[in-house]
């Protein structure tokens, strides 16, 4: 899924990358293609994890890893980096998902459940901010159960924030008129995909 997504992002862009499956973006990169890497703790210019051993403890992504800085990386306050990403001054973020509605609703926070996560973080700015928002998402949970639905009943990220979809099922556009398929996995039928997702699906053009 990470590997699809990087063929997406394109040469000089901007991106804020989230934590988790969308980190291994910055892996798949294709050669040749240049993409600036920003962290909402105050860095432009991230670049790869550093070898064991070489860490700094003063140089850190949002979600606490290590990482390096390329040549040319700016450093910056924390109020900053938002003012960036509130001035839509990033092209794409690439975020995982609880939940993603046909509309592009997103909720990728909290399950509103007592012990939830307590806190949104960064998320709620980057999708209210960044052009453009890719996610990255099993299709469906352990359970079976659909992650791109109809309405989302989690607590939301943003609303009608959503672009495109990359899960381990297919690339999926948000569309006016649904989930629309831009590309099926390998050996993935649309009939599956469609009994696997709650919301309107609607075949490749």
């Amino acid at each position: 899924m990470a590997k699809r997504a990087a063929l997406d992002i394109p040469n000089g862009s901007y991106v804020n990358l989230g934590i988790g499956i969308p980190e291994k973006v910055a892996q798949y990169v294709p050669e040749g293609r240049e993409v600036i890497y920003h962290t909402e703790n105050g860095l432009l210019g991230m670049g790869s994890v550093p070898a064991s051993g070489d860490e700094d403890p003063e140089l850190i992504n949002a979600g606490k890893k290590a990482v390096t800085a390329i040549p040319g990386a700016a450093f910056f306050h924390h109020a900053d980096s938002f003012s960036m990403i509130r001035g839509q001054h990033l092209d794409i973020c690439v975020l995982g998902a609880m939940q993603v509605s046909e509309q592009g609703d997103l909720a990728n926070w909290s399950t509103g459940e007592p012990d939830a996560i307590p806190a949104v973080g960064g998320a709620m700015d980057l999708v209210a901010g960044v052009k453009t928002i890719y996610v990255i998402t099993q299709h469906c949970t352990k359970g079976g159960v659909s992650k791109l639905v109809e309405s989302c009943t989690y607590p939301l990220t943003g609303k009608k924030v959503v672009n495109r979809i990359y899960t381990d099922l297919a690339v999926i556009d948000v569309t006016p008129a649904g989930f629309q398929i831009v590309e099926l996995a390998p050996s993935v039928y649309f009939e599956y995909v469609q009994q696997r997702t709650a919301g309107q699906l609607l075949p490749e053009k």
